[in-house]
């Protein structure tokens, strides 16, 4: 979860009962909306949609609305492809960049088949599922992603708004009117913001979102990329969520930060443990440890992803955690006296273009692995691990990440805890989706090549 006091997100997901179908309606007459948005992810985590009339919502929210899966990637085959979107009503808000008078609303939906059975390969879906398995041992799970992006004057080319830094508040962070309407446009839309600031990179920026349960997060983090983009068209220019746009900088990652809670109190705070981290908190993390190159495939699901995860950056590299040490996989920030709500962890190789709802599920069904089976947690690392050499690296038992979305498929292919936690349509419509985009990549003749060997060969 964000950084500072840890509180929960007034903005956290409405109830059913505060939030129904009748609040909806009421709610869309009063803001003159004459169109509703049903939103929903494809395996990838790219965001489809398709728009009603106000007069089909009240029968889209008891029977749902059509539409062909098949067209959808990684749905379904032609064969079984009707399907149906059935908007969730605390989903329901204005879109505020779009006209007031004959407004339009968005919906997050949920994918079922013609019989209204929840559809097993929808990602919103699946954390559902994974959620519900916290639920029934007593967890609320709570997330707060860090999600960055790069500011570029078109799609065509990677040339920047500015050469600011981490930080930076002068006339080089060209973009903080860009941040600060960004900002806002979420706040109304009932997105709790806890940051935002120029990254390290030139042109990168990043706003943090305060943390609440992770279905809602996922939404949220749904939006927030869409809402990013759209603030950028709006003043011409193009907004970037892909993981290494530029070769010599950082890439644009996707922290998380991540806690249990039963009821209002923080599971993974004990104040009679060493740094204030229950017995059951390591559990988690080791378990996140444990599984973190299966994830990868979900975590870093592009080509792109792995020129992220290179020695050099920030992003980590080998799979240990740490305290102090931001090169670390997962990091515990440092308690704050007063606060026990701010024990987290927080897994720091996801990228921004991943899928939230298949990235949170993942880390949720890792985190459960090591409370299930109590994984011991290994001693932190707080040395720097790049200047280590490969026999000490070794020694230590620290592996290293998947170095090529390769390498991650051929991981995931092996991983009986991964098709558990996607469920095995998702696994295997994953699995196939990353090696047709991993052939095609390899069969690509790229410029290094081109300029490496041609003259000489």
């Amino acid at each position: 979860m964000p950084k500072s006091s840890r509180k929960k997100s007034k903005h956290s997901r409405v109830s059913p009962a505060s939030q129904g179908k009748e609040f909806v309606l009421k709610k869309a007459a009063d803001d003159n909306v004459r169109f509703i948005r049903l939103w929903f992810s494809d395996i990838e985590g790219l965001l489809k949609s398709f728009a009603i009339n106000i007069d089909e919502l009240e029968e889209a929210m008891e029977e749902g609305k059509s539409f062909d899966g098949s067209s959808i990637e990684g749905f379904a085959r032609t064969e079984e492809s009707d399907m149906r979107a059935l908007p969730d009503p605390g989903t329901f808000q204005l879109l505020p960049w779009r006209p007031r008078e004959n407004a339009v609303a968005r919906m997050f939906a949920d994918i079922v088949d013609v019989n209204g059975t929840p559809f097993v390969g929808d990602p919103r879906q699946c954390l559902k599922r994974n959620l519900k398995k916290a639920a029934d041992l007593g967890f609320t799970f709570y997330v707060g992603p860090e999600i960055e992006f790069f500011y570029f004057e078109n799609s065509e080319n990677a040339k920047g708004l500015d050469q600011g830094g981490y930080f930076d508040l002068t006339s080089l962070d060209a973009a903080s009117d860009l941040r600060r309407e960004t900002v806002l446009t979420l706040e109304e839309m009932g997105i709790g913001v806890e940051s935002s600031h120029h990254e390290a990179a030139p042109s990168q920026h990043e706003i943090d979102l305060r943390y609440t349960d992770a279905l809602t997060m996922a939404d949220n983090a749904m939006t927030y990329r869409l809402v990013v983009k759209e603030i950028a068209l709006k003043n011409n220019v193009y907004a970037t969520f892909m993981p290494k746009p530029l070769k010599e900088e950082n890439g644009s990652g996707m922290h998380v930060h991540q806690s249990l809670f039963r009821g209002d109190k923080n599971v993974f705070y004990d104040a009679n443990e060493k740094n204030h981290l229950s017995k059951l908190a390591k559990h988690y993390i080791a378990g996140l440890l444990k599984h973190a190159r299966e994830m990868s495939l979900v975590t870093n699901q592009w080509v792109n992803s792995y020129k992220r995860l290179i020695p050099g950056f920030e992003s980590p590299v080998y799979v240990f955690w740490g305290k102090r040490n931001r090169s670390a996989l997962v990091r515990v920030p440092s308690y704050k006296p007063g606060v026990p709500n701010a024990i987290r962890a927080e897994l720091r190789s996801p990228d921004a273009a991943c899928n939230p709802y298949l990235a949170f599920s993942v880390m949720l069904a890792a985190g459960l692995e090591g409370i299930k089976h109590q994984y011991e947690l290994p001693d932190p690392v707080e040395q720097n691990v790049f200047e280590m050499s490969e026999a000490e690296r070794k020694k230590r038992g620290l592996e290293i990440l998947p170095q090529s979305l390769g390498e991650a498929i051929a991981i995931a292919q092996g991983s009986k805890f991964l098709k558990e936690a996607l469920g095995e349509h998702i696994y295997h419509s994953l699995i196939e989706n990353k090696k047709m985009e991993w052939n095609k990549y390899c069969a690509e003749v790229t410029d290094y090549e081109m300029k490496k060997y041609l003259p000489v060969l």
